[in-house]
């Protein structure tokens, strides 16, 4: 997609979230990764994902100062550590969604895993989701950390796709926005089902058929 493209798909994107609950208010952010190493787009400060105008997203530049529309959301610093730390990442979505940030409030499954591996589709299309420690919105000790939590999984072969800031939402990344807007809404909903069930986990030599099968990376 060319940058126009992209603000287009940004803003249909947000609001398919807004509309479907996944987002609310002026809380969540997305950008992307803009062709050619050419800087970022990503949704101003305060704006609600519902009522984007693809003319006014922010525009920054490579070095991450910011070239035009309306100011740049508060998460821009930990946005560019993701791209830079995963080069497979070509947009990142940010939300509040409500049973995520609830796992949070009344204790995930572990602190590597905030949820089990409890359908395959969790395991095929999100994979492990590590929490990160609670920090103050736009803390930019938090880059660090999700950095780190990144580079200790591809190490092991096993690519993040998302992390979960303890009390404030998971961070998610893709391709795409269609793409990474598919792993949220899985990530979120995979969430309900555990908080409604505590369903037991898939057994080992399940979720090694859904590698041998899928190319889960679990």
């Amino acid at each position: 997609m060319n940058e126009l493209q992209l603000r287009e798909e940004i803003c249909r994107v947000g609001a398919s979230l807004y509309a479907r609950g996944y987002v609310h208010a002026s809380a969540g952010n997305i950008s992307v990764r803009l062709p050619d190493d050419a800087g970022y787009l990503i949704t101003p400060t305060d704006a609600c994902l519902g009522n984007l105008d693809p003319a006014t997203l922010a525009r920054v530049g490579p070095d991450g100062v910011q070239r035009s529309g309306a100011r740049a959301s508060k998460t821009l610093v930990l946005h560019r550590t993701i791209y830079a730390a995963e080069p497979q990442a070509h947009c990142v979505i940010h939300s509040h969604s409500t049973h995520l940030v609830a796992l949070t409030l009344s204790g995930v499954w572990q602190p590597d895993d905030i949820l089990p591996p409890i359908t395959p589709y969790f395991v095929m299309k999100v994979g492990h989701v590590p929490l990160i420690p609670y920090h103050r919105p736009g803390d930019p000790a938090v880059g660090l950390l999700v950095a780190q939590r990144i580079a200790a999984m591809q190490e092991r072969g096993t690519p993040l796709r998302a992390v979960m800031l303890d009390r404030l939402g998971p961070n998610v990344w893709h391709g795409s926005p269609a793409e990474a807007s598919a792993v949220l809404e899985e990530l979120e909903e995979t969430a309900r089902l555990y908080q409604m069930t505590r369903a037991n986990p898939l057994t080992d030599q399940q979720i090694q058929v859904l590698r041998e099968q899928f190319g889960a990376a679990w």
